[in-house]
């Protein structure tokens, strides 16, 4: 999405104050839209070539291999809490 495609209207009364206020709620809005765009294409791929970008992940933050079972919870935030089942 580029920031040309949307545009919203400040009262004219509005303070400067709440103009920077009010593109900062819609920002935050269009961000947190994306973001849910991001996670339904993530959540539609496959999980087996997502289970090694995990498993690089569980390397990286938590300074260990860990061996992402094919039987692992697909979904990401469930596979997070179990990672220290995963040898």
């Amino acid at each position: 999405m580029s920031d040309d495609e949307y545009e919203f209207d400040v009262p004219d009364d509005a303070s400067e104050d709440e103009a920077v206020a009010i593109a900062a709620v819609v920002n935050a809005h269009l961000a947190a839209l994306e973001a849910a765009a991001d996670t339904e294409e993530s959540a539609q791929e496959p999980w087996n070539p997502r289970r090694w970008s995990f498993a690089g992940r569980v390397s990286a933050l938590q300074r260990r291999e860990a061996r992402v079972p094919t039987s692992a919870p697909e979904d990401a935030w469930t596979a997070a809490g179990r990672t220290t089942r995963m040898r």
